[in-house]
């Protein structure tokens, strides 16, 4: 037995496997012949850690080649780093005096009333105060776990600090004081306490009773690194058990004294009353956390001995010399210069960078599947970047590798999870389209019919809603599916089963109680979905998440605006990881940086080496100032990057490592991890020797065209001749002439483009709500010739189902507009509108030409005057000389051959009509002016009048010679001046070819 006066504190080196080497030394030390270790209870820091231990018990027994093995009791204690979520700690039986703890989301929405109450009409709203609430119960618990009360807030050494602090932080420490102090005197009526308190209060319980009543078995705790006072005064009471021990891992003891005297005091104040963290504390280091651990412990680093035995996935022990030099603090790193080779030793470590995310998880799945070749040999993937996770497990199923990622995904981004956010989404917006289809079309949604009928129903609506955003409310989707159903079967019943399921959700509106909102959310889910919303893990977690919000928000009768309930439960969803169950292949493993502790394998491939993943963004904590932490005692920001450089040494002590990383992310370049650029720092000169480029080699070749891809040529399609015969849109000449590519996808194959859900209202749009008011005027105007505008504009933004926001925005300045229209059109004394919206069409060379005239006017001469209204600018003088722009032109030859019935004649005006802002100071309106696209007055380009129609007739008959009746192909931008729309664009493949046009165009001229 160990001598109780001397703490056994142990420490199993990285290179050594601390699963495997850990259980390896615990069988042959407290293994019992009758019992086995049965009698042994092993404190472990989480759940995961319990499963790792647990496995490499399996192993152990397989190599030794027991029948069976009696395995010893495990109690997880639970990991209460920041970064962690609080787990279960001890069996609270035998300790009856310890109030019960609070329940976490009682607490949050709790403290969001307190908050209210206590800032008034300074309080955020809605989702900002749950936030800050959740902030709030955040740095509670941080204070609580390092064991800091709320008098030590208004400590002497907090408030000699406040006058030095600004406005801000001194604001958020009284608001933050008063609603701890308010907060803790409730939980004292209710007889309660919080979870981090009472934990604390268990480990001060077990280590009481078990320093008066050493236990009769025996106790080791291992793999346990929170440096929480209460927890570490725990382990020190086991350290000093008869039968007990604590097993720490990665501890270096090979570190100078020098080395780890530079990591700072790490809790170890100096001098009573002053700081216990230094402002010059290397915070960042791997050891730093362990360091801080044993000074609470009141344990000196020369006490703890090295683990006397090796896992089986075991590296040299050169690999640990090497690690530790590679974390060395700065001072101590100019030891660099003079390192022999032996003590920067990193064979087997390779370096892999990619150019993007996509290719290093095609470059990690090759890796993973090259080593599945070796038999028994295991695979652990270790990264922070959950995305980049879910692209390696794709990438492997390529080839039937199940590989599951046990860190999880949010409970938001699951099928089940994302399924809530759309029916909150669609409450918070009114049935706007992108909302409603998102959820109509999603996976599990099937509103009782078959899922391929539901589809194709919604695919039908969904083509029509595509356009602006209508205005809210499901009214005017009840308009299209009336409309759209006289020509869908089924549609009806389709819309039925969505409208009933959304009614509850659309019509409420303002602040009403979360519990409600959670009941009418829970009920149109099972309306759409059925019992498959709650089948698989992602369900049952969100039926948990449902249930435990729903219950207590009733009980705090927490109120939440229906527009803000979407961002409420995705900041709550996301803080719930939903994990597959069990089932991937037995030796690969995807593991975030938290369930990769204490696991070992051959292969380690640590990814996601840039700054901002691995090390995580630094962060501030929001309610108190950094120097008011480090008054009370509480580590800085930069601890968390000295967790996860100890994760990456721990890593580092696998046979075989691969780190990666990728030169871009999403937002652009990425910025190599500072944990990297020491890796290739200490290897120097060696650092050629240790990159791995096979696998990139291999992922780039993967999508790599067997051979060299043929240049794609500049589109010149030539149809047959009953394919060119169609007619000719006055508005479609330009594109014939200027890029007859164009015309032929549009007039020829018929393709148009569609527009995006709830898209930018498009200039063909207004220009169609302003042709449609327009032409309801002057309908009015035959019976009362002074109706009025405004009145007509309203009704038609009614039928047009337009959004408020876009009516606010357009609305005053086409109203201007249109009272100019309304002016003019009423101060004529010389001509009179004689048509509006009138079509009209004539043979021309055996082609029809066909358009709408928006209006034709009649001089007292008779002549016409030929009018086009543009919401923007129209075309200039020098765009109809080059033959392009015209449009009025075209009318005018139609009108002149009496294709528009009974209005006919000679036209001797041509006049653009634009809606946009006055180019004529003296125009009181601000909106409106007439544009003649002529060489009239001052222009000194464009055409004469007496050559305009002339002009136009022979750029007709030239293009219906060319294209319409000749052979001509239809060349993609034929002119390159010519600026029409983009509309087929990708079509034509343009960006393949156009580089290269100048350079043909040369050849060929040469």
């Amino acid at each position: 037995m160990a001598d109780a006066r001397h703490p056994q504190i142990y420490s199993i080196a990285a290179h050594r496997g601390f699963a495997d080497a850990l259980v390896a030394g615990l069988v042959p030390r407290y293994r019992e012949a009758e019992f086995g270790l049965a009698r042994l209870t092993l404190l472990l820091p989480s759940s995961r850690a319990q499963r790792i231990v647990t496995e490499a018990f399996i192993r152990h027994a397989g190599e030794e080649d027991r029948a069976g093995l009696l395995m010893p009791r495990m109690a997880v204690v639970g990991d209460l780093d920041l970064d962690e979520a609080l787990g279960a700690l001890l069996d609270p039986l035998g300790a009856p005096d310890i109030p019960r703890a609070i329940d976490p989301t009682r607490r949050w929405l709790a403290l969001a009333q307190l908050i209210r109450e206590e800032m008034g009409s300074d309080a955020p709203k809605g989702a900002t105060l749950l936030r800050l609430a959740r902030e709030t119960g955040a740095t509670m618990d941080r204070l609580l776990v390092e064991g800091i009360g709320p008098e030590e807030l208004i400590g002497d050494n907090v408030l000699q600090l406040v006058g030095d602090l600004s406005a801000h932080w001194q604001a958020s420490l009284r608001t933050f004081a008063r609603v701890q102090a308010r907060w803790l005197a409730w939980l004292g009526e209710e007889g309660a306490v919080d979870t981090a308190a009472r934990r604390n209060r268990l480990f001060e319980h077990a280590a009481r009773r078990w320093r008066e009543s050493p236990p009769e078995t025996p106790i080791v705790a291992a793999g346990v690194t929170s440096a929480a006072p209460a927890l570490a005064g725990l382990l020190r009471v086991v350290s000093l058990l008869p039968d007990g021990a604590v097993v720490l891992p990665d501890l270096d003891l090979s570190l100078s004294d020098a080395v780890w005297d530079e990591l700072g005091r790490a809790g170890a104040a100096p001098e009573p009353g002053a700081e216990p963290f230094a402002r010059g504390d290397a915070v960042a280091h791997p050891q730093y956390h362990l360091k801080l651990l044993l000074n609470r412990m009141g344990v000196a680093r020369e006490e703890v001995q090295p683990w006397h035995r090796r896992g089986a996935a075991a590296a040299p022990p050169e690999r640990s010399h090497a690690i530790s030099n590679l974390f060395l603090p700065p001072v101590a790193s100019r030891e660099w210069v003079d390192l022999p080779a032996d003590k920067r030793r990193l064979s087997n470590v390779r370096i892999m960078q990619a150019a993007n995310p996509e290719e290093e998880a095609q470059a990690i799945a090759l890796l993973v599947r090259e080593a599945l070749e070796t038999p028994e040999k295991r695979i652990a993937v270790i990264t922070p970047d959950r995305a980049l996770a879910r692209r390696v497990v794709h990438h492997l199923a390529r080839w039937e590798i199940v590989a599951d990622d046990s860190a999880g995904r949010p409970l938001s981004d699951t099928a089940a999870g994302r399924l809530l956010l759309l029916l909150a989404e669609v409450a918070a917006k009114g049935a706007a389209p992108v909302a409603l289809m998102a959820l109509a079309m999603h996976p599990l949604v099937h509103g009782g019919m078959d899922r391929r009928d539901w589809l194709a129903q919604a695919r039908i609506v969904e083509r029509e809603l595509r356009g602006p955003i209508p205005r809210e409310g499901l009214e005017p989707l009840d308009d299209l599916v009336a409309k759209l159903g006289k020509h869908a079967a089924g549609l009806a019943e389709w819309w039925s089963a969505l409208r009933s399921a959304l009614v509850p959700l659309v019509e409420s509106a303002g602040a009403e109680p979360l519990a409600d909102l959670l009941d009418r959310l829970a009920n149109a889910g099972e309306a759409l979905c059925g019992d498959s919303l709650w089948a698989r893990e992602d369900g049952r977690a969100l039926a948990r998440f449902v249930e435990d919000l729903r219950f207590h928000a009733r009980a705090t009768g927490t109120p939440v605006d229906a527009g803000d309930c979407d961002i409420v439960l995705r900041d709550a969803m996301d803080d719930i990881a939903v994990r597959p169950p069990y089932g991937g292949h037995p030796r690969v493993a995807i593991y975030g940086l938290l369930e990769s502790r204490m696991s070992r394998a051959e292969l380690v491939i640590c990814v996601g080496l840039n700054e901002g993943v691995w090390p995580p963004r630094g962060g501030v904590d929001a309610l108190l100032a950094p120097t008011v932490l480090r008054a009370l005692g509480v580590p800085g920001a930069e601890f968390r990057s000295g967790l996860s450089a100890h994760d990456l040494a721990g890593a580092l002590g696998a046979p075989e490592v691969v780190l990666s990383r990728a030169a871009r992310d999403e937002a652009g370049p990425a910025i190599p991890s500072r944990f990297l650029l020491r890796v290739q720092a200490l290897l120097g000169e060696l650092l050629p020797r240790h990159q791995e480029t096979g696998a990139i080699e291999l992922a780039r070749a993967m999508g790599r065209p067997r051979s060299l891809p043929v240049p794609y040529p500049r589109p010149r399609p030539m149809p047959s001749a009953a394919q060119r015969d169609v007619p000719i849109a006055v508005t479609a000449l330009d594109r014939l002439r200027g890029d007859p590519y164009q015309f032929y996808a549009g007039s020829i194959l018929g393709l148009r483009t569609l527009d995006a859900l709830e898209a930018a209202p498009s200039p063909a749009w207004q220009g169609e709500v302003a042709h449609a008011i327009l032409e309801r005027w002057h309908e009015a105007r035959k019976s009362d010739p002074a109706a009025k505008l405004a009145p007509i504009m309203d009704a038609v933004m009614i039928e047009k189902n337009a959004h408020p926001l876009m009516r606010g925005l357009w609305q005053p300045r086409l109203l201007a507009a249109l009272e100019w229209v309304e002016d003019s059109v009423s101060s004529y004394e010389d001509r009179v509108v004689a048509a509006w919206e009138r079509k009209g069409e004539m043979q021309v060379d055996g082609v029809k030409l066909h358009g709408r005239a928006d209006r034709i006017d009649r001089f007292a001469d008779g002549t016409l005057a030929v009018v086009d209204y543009k919401t923007g600018s129209p075309p200039s003088a020098s765009m109809v000389e080059q033959g392009f722009a015209l449009q009025l032109g075209l009318l005018g030859m139609i009108a002149r051959a009496g294709g528009f019935g009974t209005v006919s004649g000679e036209p001797s005006a041509f006049e653009y009509w634009s809606l946009g802002k006055a180019k004529d100071e003296e125009n009181r309106f601000g909106f409106g002016y007439v544009e003649t696209p002529l060489k009239l007055g001052n222009k000194r380009s464009g055409l004469a009048p007496e050559d305009f129609l002339p002009e136009t007739e022979r750029y007709l008959r030239g293009a219906i010679a060319d294209w319409i009746k000749g052979d001509q192909p239809f060349t993609a931008k034929f002119n390159p001046d010519y600026a029409g729309y983009s509309d087929y664009d990708q079509l034509m493949r343009l960006e393949e070819w156009l580089p290269r046009l100048a350079d043909d165009e040369t050849e060929e001229s040469a």
